[in-house]
């Protein structure tokens, strides 16, 4: 009976540390899958490169919209053309999930 209790235990810490430390879908340096998440974005309602939902907490990237030079993670500025890349909002199964922040915009660790 102690070993099974022992087991639960073990499992239910494990449980309970797992998703806690899972790594993010943004690497470190920013990219998602090739992507690298700053510059020129375009909102479209199909076939996006990057389905994003908006977020309070635990973003995968805290985003930042400036008028001009989009040049850091995180930081993005909204088009109609000549995009680097396309996002559709979504409420169920994003890829990525973001955070709008007025400052230090980055992946968030």
């Amino acid at each position: 009976m102690k070993k099974i209790i022992a087991i639960f235990t073990t499992l239910f810490i494990f449980a309970a540390i797992v998703p806690a430390t899972a790594a993010s879908v943004v690497s470190r340096d920013g990219y998602f899958k090739g992507i690298r998440l700053c510059g020129k974005v375009k909102i479209v309602t199909s076939f996006p490169d990057i389905k994003v939902k908006i977020v309070d907490s635990f973003p995968d990237l805290r985003v930042k919209v400036v008028d001009s030079f989009p040049d850091d993670i995180g930081e993005w500025k909204f088009v109609t053309s000549g995009e680097d890349f396309k996002i559709q909002f979504v409420e169920s199964f994003p890829d990525i999930k973001i955070k709008y922040v007025n400052s230090f915009p980055g992946v968030e660790r």
